[in-house]
């Protein structure tokens, strides 16, 4: 859209892409006709000019050669005055020879008229077929207008067309979804959001998650359970991560709607009582929320390390914190070796007492093994600070 000020009432408005075209190529073509009336009245003026200096110069030099005839003329009738016949004669011969020069003059002259008219219709010839080569330039510009405007018409029209097409389908693909809901109860619905759930994480099983398990979780020992559980382990035994999910779906025509944060409470005991490090809740609920259709929604101001989702970010989810989970997997491991070092100090601990037992014994070996054992106090309390500070910075 383009702002015009109008230049007389100072008022300004809004014309589409269209129609500011549109006067743009009016004010356009206008100042072509014009500036090509100008040329042409510059090309006749200086036509005019030309022919009126030509027929001046032409004048002036005819009336100097007439002038000077008559001047001669005069001086051969001074001479017949004075002179006998034959004189006269020669008079009169001079006469018939200026008479005769004056017709060749005369004869020059309307050439040259007859050559001057000739340059005006040449000129003129060629003004005109100027004119008509910048009529048939402004004639090709406008058909060129005309064709772009069509051109724009049909995509506008072709736009249009594929877009009804589209929004037909989607109203379709609405139609049958919501004829499926309507046909399913509460429990189906839920069953079918899991069933969606396990396809989409099958389907790359393999490729993205090969040592990874996951499954429902079956186990009613503690009362109470979540839908699925993920788990990973490294090749030493050390868990990666684990995930307990809650699928949550209700039909569109029940009469209670829950809430998604209905089942965090729930949901949190489940992954406390199976161990596991996140809870995510896969929910269809409160379809209008903008909240929850942004996408991945962390709660844990609620619920420590738990989130919410839509379905189509079910498997992001796993891989965003499947990611993360990896990066810190070093820290695990090097928790794992400062537990195994704190059972090597409990050994330590035994033969130190059996040391005391046998020191009466051999002084000299007890005194070694002393030695030896607090250096390897002093090594395993340095890796301890060593470990204390890894994993204080990286907490921080």
């Amino acid at each position: 859209m383009n702002q015009i000020k109008c230049p007389h009432c100072g008022k300004e408005f809004t014309i589409d892409e269209a129609s500011y075209s549109d006067i743009v190529s009016q004010i356009k073509n206008k100042e072509f006709q014009a500036e090509v009336h100008q040329q042409l009245q510059l090309l006749k003026a200086q036509n005019e000019k030309d022919i009126i200096i030509e027929k001046a110069k032409v004048e002036t030099t005819f009336k100097s050669q007439l002038n000077q005839k008559e001047r001669e003329l005069n001086q051969l009738r001074t001479q017949l005055q004075s002179s006998n016949q034959d004189s006269q004669l020669k008079v009169i011969e001079a006469s018939i020879k200026l008479k005769e020069k004056l017709n060749e003059k005369a004869l020059k002259i309307l050439e040259l008229k007859s050559q001057i008219e000739l340059a005006d219709k040449e000129k003129a010839l060629e003004s005109q077929k100027e004119i008509a080569k910048k009529e048939k330039e402004v004639q090709e510009l406008r058909t060129q207008i005309e064709l772009a405007k069509k051109e724009s018409l049909l995509e506008k029209n072709s736009i249009k067309d594929s877009y009804e097409v589209q929004l037909k389908l989607k109203d379709e693909e609405i139609a049958v979804y919501k004829d499926f809901k309507a046909k399913l109860s509460t429990k189906m619905v839920g069953e079918s959001l899991e069933q969606h759930c396990e396809n989409e994480f099958n389907k790359i099983r393999v490729t993205a998650f090969p040592k990874a398990t996951f499954g429902k979780d079956n186990d009613v020992k503690t009362g109470s359970k979540g839908d699925f559980i993920y788990r990973e382990t490294d090749e030493f035994g050390n868990e990666i991560i684990s995930i307990m999910f809650e699928m949550k779906n209700e039909n569109d025509t029940t009469t209670t709607k829950h809430k998604n944060k209905d089942f965090f409470k729930e949901l949190d005991k489940d992954r406390n009582q199976k161990k596991c490090e996140y809870a995510i809740l896969v929910s269809l609920l409160e379809s209008d929320s903008e909240l929850y259709n942004n996408g991945i929604v962390d709660v844990s101001y609620e619920y420590p390390k738990m989130f919410v989702v839509r379905p189509q970010f079910f498997i992001p989810i796993i891989s965003l914190l499947r990611n993360a989970a990896l990066n810190a997997l070093e820290y695990k491991q090097e928790v794992a070796l400062m537990k195994q070092q704190n059972i090597d100090i409990t050994h330590f601990e035994e033969d130190l007492n059996n040391f005391k037992e046998g020191f009466s014994r051999n002084f000299d070996l007890a005194s070694r093994k002393f030695h030896k054992a607090i250096e390897e106090i002093d090594k395993t309390i340095n890796l301890l600070n060593k470990t204390k500070a890894d994993l204080l910075s990286s907490e921080n």
